[in-house]
């Protein structure tokens, strides 16, 4: 049986967003309405050989990602109760589960260089995935140079190939410093 209905989202008739490194799907409050107001929203990640999910964090929400095939390196930064950061790198394979808290500092990477991976992700917000995203190149296009060479204690000249426009990433690929 093929009928619409309004509780069935049908990942394999969406079209996915393409990046270099992979794709991203999304059932969340503007194409699947049954979830207006309900706080929840799913995304399913294919990163190829070589593909990242950009370092980012939710300000609002927190998610949980299954790993449907494939193998996940994952890093993870927050602090935790005892009032330490921890800065956690860890693999996660086909059925496991990894949750990412809200606020937490995260990214997954696709591990292996032949295989591809799919990672099903969700999320305690009906926001459309950029909105509740906050990436590590708009992090670093929303600070002056200046302000960054003194974080990092280097000249500001260390952050010249750093694009300097303000925009979601989501998926990249590993570059080798070659291109």
């Amino acid at each position: 049986m093929t009928t619409d209905h309004p509780y069935v989202f049908r990942f394999s008739a969406s079209e996915p967003n393409r990046f270099d490194g992979g794709e991203l799907q999304g059932a969340h409050e503007q194409n699947f309405p049954v979830l207006r107001d309900q706080e929840g929203s799913v995304y399913l990640i294919h990163l190829e050989p070589g593909g990242i999910r950009e370092p980012h964090w939710h300000p609002s929400a927190w998610e949980l990602n299954f790993v449907i095939s494939g193998l996940a390196r994952w890093t993870m930064l927050g602090t935790h109760p005892d009032g330490t950061y921890h800065n956690d790198l860890f693999e996660a394979g086909p059925r496991d589960l990894v949750f990412a808290p809200r606020g937490f500092f995260h990214y997954f990477e696709n591990a292996s260089d032949t295989e591809g991976l799919d990672v099903l992700v969700v999320f305690n917000t009906s926001t459309q995935e950029p909105n509740d995203d906050i990436g590590i190149v708009g992090t670093l296009n929303s600070l002056p140079r200046s302000v960054l060479a003194a974080s990092f204690g280097v000249s500001v000249s260390a952050f010249d190939q750093i694009p300097d426009e303000i925009k979601p990433v989501v998926i990249t690929r590993r570059h080798t410093g070659t291109e």
